[in-house]
């Protein structure tokens, strides 16, 4: 066991090495105060049946104190599947929202000020669609896309969903082991 002190840290520069809260590396967290001056972001993973009735879920945890939303999306959305797919019979909206359309996204978050919600979503393979459709509807809610918060989920070495309902056999590589949870920043 070793014990460290002052000569440990000969060469070592603090200011590369930490950086100052809320700046890069981000070693002392992602915002100047933390937690003292922004509260962390309460959410509960929540989707079901269909965009209408994930809606009057979110709304209501939003209206109890949650401060983001954290979306389910069932099995079929996941796959890339549209609701009326042979493939996804018996799956649509079990155990996440059915997602199928520009439309559905509008419904799912209709009503929600996503200019101050942060919304997560956990997603694999459509996670560039879900977040294309998640863009084009907080424009036309008077959302700027700078102010967008939340992260968007794409790693399937971690993502639950693979080891409860398998759908596929991969290989880990380079590229899936190293992937991960991408915080979502839209310039």
């Amino acid at each position: 066991m070793s014990t460290y002190t002052p000569d440990s840290l000969v060469g070592w520069d603090p200011a590369s090495a930490l950086g100052e809260p809320g700046e890069f590396p981000f070693t002392r967290g992602i915002h100047p105060t933390m937690h003292r001056g922004r509260l962390w972001t309460m959410r509960q993973y929540a989707g079901f049946g269909t965009a209408t009735e994930s809606n009057q879920r979110y709304r209501y945890l939003l209206s109890q104190g949650v401060s983001g939303l954290s979306v389910a999306f069932d099995l079929p959305t996941q796959m890339g599947y549209d609701s009326d797919h042979a493939l996804a019979a018996g799956e649509v909206g079990r155990v996440g929202v059915a997602i199928d359309s520009i439309e559905d996204m509008a419904a799912l978050f209709d009503g929600i000020p996503l200019d101050r919600v942060s919304t997560s979503m956990t997603i694999n393979a459509t996670a560039i669609i879900l977040l294309s459709l998640y863009v084009a509807v907080r424009a036309p809610a008077g959302a700027r896309r700078s102010g967008a918060q939340g992260a968007v989920g794409h790693d399937p070495e971690r993502h639950p969903e693979g080891v409860r309902r398998p759908r596929h056999l991969h290989l880990p590589s380079p590229p899936v082991a190293s992937s991960g949870h991408r915080h979502l920043r839209l310039l």
